[in-house]
C-alpha cells in the first residue's frame, strides 16, 4: 500500500496538522529516549493540555532552517546517483496507521535501481567532550529513532542522514564538520518493528486521554 500524502499551505497549517499524529521527531519521546522531552510531556501536547513550545525563533533553530536548503543542494551535487526532490509542508502518513507521519527533508530515488528513500538533515552543536560520545562510531539514539520512524511511515528502503556538527577546538577555534550516514531499512527492521508496536500503544493513550507511564532515557 502506498502511504497517504497531504501538503499544507503554510507553516501554521503544517504545525496544526502535526498535532494530530506522531511525527518522526516524536519517535524518541514515545520510546523514552529523547534528551528533550518525556513521553508524558508529548502526551500532554497531543491531548492539547499544554501548548507545544514554539522554538522557531531560537538561534540554533533559525540556523538549521536557513542551512537546510543549502545542505540539501550540496547533497544533490555530491550524490548524482540520486534524484533529489523536496516539497515544503508535505506530510506523509502510514497507509494503515495514519497517525504515524513524517515530513522528510528530501525525497530520494536511486537513478540506477529506482529504489526510494528519504533525506534527513540535521545541524547540531557539541559543547563538551562528552557530547562526542553520542557520535563515536554511531548516531545518537534520538536521531536513529527518527530515521526508523520515517521509514515506517513511508515504506521507503533507506534514509540518508546528513549532519553538520558545530564545535569549538581546544584552542578556541570554531569548526564545522559534515557527516553522512546511510541507513538501510533491511538493517533496521527490528527497530522499525519496535516503533510500530509502541506508537499505537501511545496513540491509544492520546485517544483515550489516559496518561501513559513515564519512560525515561537510560543514564
Amino acid at each position: 500500500m502506498e502511504p497517504l500524502v497531504i501538503v499544507c499551505k503554510d507553516r501554521a497549517e503544517w504545525l496544526e496538522a502535526r498535532r494530530d499524529g506522531l511525527g518522526a521527531s516524536d519517535a524518541a519521546a514515545v520510546l523514552g529516549i529523547s534528551p528533550w522531552k518525556t513521553n508524558v510531556q508529548l502526551w500532554e501536547e497531543k491531548c492539547r493540555l499544554v501548548q507545544p513550545e514554539d522554538i522557531g525563533d531560537k538561534p540554533a533553530v533559525q540556523y538549521g532552517n536557513d542551512a537546510e536548503p543549502l545542505l540539501r543542494q550540496f547533497f544533490a551535487l555530491d550524490h548524482p546517483e540520486y534524484l533529489v526532490t523536496f516539497t515544503p509542508y508535505k506530510i506523509i502518513k502510514h497507509p494503515a496507521l495514519p497517525f504515524i507521519t513524517c515530513t522528510p527533508d528530501g525525497e530520494l530515488e536511486e537513478t540506477a535501481t529506482g529504489r526510494r528513500g528519504g533525506l534527513e538533515i540535521k545541524t547540531t552543536e557539541i559543547l563538551s567532550a562528552t557530547g562526542w560520545l553520542h557520535w563515536k562510531d554511531r548516531i545518537p539514539d534520538n536521531y536513529y529513532a527518527q530515521v526508523c520512524h520515517q521509514m515506517l511511515a513511508t515504506g521507503w528502503e533507506f534514509t540518508e542522514l546528513l549532519v553538520q556538527i558545530k564545535y569549538v577546538t581546544a584552542d578556541g577555534a570554531d569548526r564545522k564538520e559534515v557527516r553522512h550516514y546511510k541507513i538501510e531499512r533491511a538493517d533496521a527492521l527490528e527497530d522499525i518493528a519496535l516503533i510500530q508496536r509502541e506508537a499505537p500503544v501511545f496513540w491509544r493513550c492520546v485517544e483515550q486521554r489516559r496518561r501513559p507511564n513515564l519512560k525515561l532515557p537510560p543514564i
